[in-house]
């Protein structure tokens, strides 16, 4: 899947769960459960969100690492995804 697919179906709650849960790191959906939660927005909206702050904020060390992830993964969408999550 590509970031576009991705973020495509970050649009209800449900479907970001499920992308969240598909990361293979349930402690990532319970962290940004509760950074939305914090921040006062759904799930879905905080995942989008992460995705775009990943890409505005990441430094540029970061995003060699992250172009290198992106270029070996068979799944570069749901790759970058857990990368924002994860920071």
């Amino acid at each position: 899947m590509i970031l576009g697919d991705v973020l495509a179906r970050l649009q209800n709650d449900g479907e970001a769960a499920e992308l969240i849960l598909g990361l293979g790191k349930l402690s990532l959906l319970a962290g940004a459960r509760q950074r939305a939660e914090a921040e006062g927005v759904d799930l879905a909206t905080y995942a989008r969100c992460a995705v775009q702050r990943y890409a505005v904020e990441a430094s540029d060390e970061e995003w060699v690492s992250a172009m290198g992830a992106l270029g070996r993964a068979t799944d570069p969408g749901m790759v970058f995804l857990k990368r924002a999550l994860e920071r």
